[in-house]
């Protein structure tokens, strides 16, 4: 499990999270309820087995988990993020909010940090027109060893 960073815009108010899904016509399910709740409470983003684990026991199984994301994806509810080990992780974004931005992990503990810094828009524009490119846009993690593991 990663260790929390700060992230104070993530604190977003589950009667909100709850009104953005009934805005969209989707219910809000004991299950769903929950979900929201887990990623409200860790700033950081985790993984579908975190959130289960996170869960009041019996709640619901992974597999609602996975479905839940999908569809919290899909609505823009979440972000998803891979730190280079083919797994998911997701985190909450607000109603106005892209969700850009960057993060830096540490390969040991795997602490991770939000990264304020972002590339200018000029350079996404430069490569977008030296390779004919549209509608260019970037992921970026960085890695490397947190002071406590050094």
């Amino acid at each position: 499990m990663t260790k929390q960073h700060s992230h104070p815009h993530k604190r977003l108010e589950l009667s909100g999270l709850k009104r953005r899904l009934r805005g969209q016509s989707k219910k809000v399910t004991g299950p769903r309820a929950a979900i929201l709740e887990v990623l409200r409470k860790h700033p950081h983003p985790l993984t579908n087995k975190e959130i289960f684990a996170g869960m009041p026991r019996g709640q619901c199984d992974l597999a609602t988990i996975y479905r839940s994301m999908h569809l919290l994806e899909k609505m823009g509810m979440v972000k998803r993020f891979d730190f280079g080990d083919s797994v998911a992780r997701f985190e909450l974004i607000g109603e106005n909010d892209d969700g850009h931005h960057h993060h830096l992990v540490c390969t040991k503990c795997s602490e991770v940090v939000e990264v304020d810094e972002c590339f200018p828009e000029t350079i996404e524009k430069k490569i977008a027109a030296k390779n004919r490119f549209k509608g260019v846009t970037h992921k970026l993690e960085f890695f490397g060893i947190c002071p406590d593991c050094q």
